[in-house]
């Protein structure tokens, strides 16, 4: 190519090249930065949209987390008042054996029934005050469900259905509870053939069926909170292996493309001074 102060190809060739190399640098840059290879659509649009929504499935099931918890709570609020209830129980099963030994009329009886009765109130206030965030499943009329996944259908776990009796019914004893503030009245005559132990048993049976219902749902909780963790990482893992930058690798390139681009300014430079040696050829 003849000699020309109007083009300098040797100047636009370093340019071009060095301009690659400052967008080779900048994209290596961005990903020592941010720890990804893939940040923007703009790095692989496929790639981000699958990524994107990924990390939107990892949010909710941060949400289907904390209605397990939530659930898990309500359970264990009424399994803790549960135990305490069962403790009354069993001490109400010695006072009707002592009831039933006592001479009917007497005063001992009467200290014996005032015992049960004041255990027995004991028992339906510890049923009403079994609340956690509003809910009672030992309580009537409302259904109790946890999302467990973020599909549109089959998602909810029941903890409690809203046709299930109060858990205070089977705890009456001839008298009459009332389940919503837990309140209970004696009953009204014949306390003597109410305060029995077989009574005390059936309520037993009836209410270590109910306990026995929450701890199997209790575990069933756990286990589904311990499989949201495990798919929850397994998402993380997944994403990291479409997006996350090898950091070691961009390391050694972005050490590489700092030399080049040192190179390249001077080959431009060497390329720009080109034009000047016509100048020679017009010196006398």
């Amino acid at each position: 190519m003849a000699n020309s102060i109007n083009t300098n190809r040797g100047a636009l060739i370093a340019l071009q090249n060095l301009n690659a190399t400052n967008k080779s640098l900048e994209t290596t840059q961005n990903r020592v930065n941010t720890g990804l290879k893939i940040s923007t659509a703009k790095d692989n649009g496929a790639i981000f949209a699958i990524a994107t929504a990924q990390r939107a499935e990892m949010g909710a099931q941060d949400a289907v987390k904390q209605s397990l918890q939530r659930g898990q709570s309500i359970v264990d609020v009424a399994l803790a008042a549960g135990e305490t209830v069962t403790e009354a129980l069993t001490e109400l099963k010695s006072l009707a054996v002592a009831i039933q030994d006592s001479v009917e009329g007497s005063s001992s009886e009467t200290k014996l029934m005032a015992d049960f009765e004041a255990i027995v109130k004991e028992i339906h206030t510890s049923l009403a005050g079994a609340t956690f965030d509003g809910v009672n499943i030992f309580k009537a009329g409302t259904l109790v469900e946890v999302t467990v996944n973020t599909a549109a259908t089959n998602n909810k776990f029941q903890l409690k259905a809203a046709a299930d009796p109060a858990a205070a019914l089977s705890v009456e004893f001839g008298g009459t509870a009332t389940p919503a503030t837990g309140a209970w009245a004696v009953p009204a005559a014949d306390k003597r053939d109410e305060y029995t132990p077989a009574a005390v048993e059936a309520a037993i049976n009836d209410f270590t069926s109910i306990l026995a219902d929450f701890g199997t749902k209790s575990k069933s909780i756990e286990r589904q909170l311990t499989f949201v963790g495990k798919f929850q990482d397994s998402l993380e893992t997944g994403i990291g292996n479409l997006v996350d930058a090898d950091l070691a690798k961009e390391s050694a390139r972005l050490t590489a493309l700092q030399t080049k681009q040192q190179l390249g300014v001077q080959a431009l430079s060497i390329a720009n001074q080109a034009s000047s040696i016509v100048l020679n050829l017009f010196r006398g």
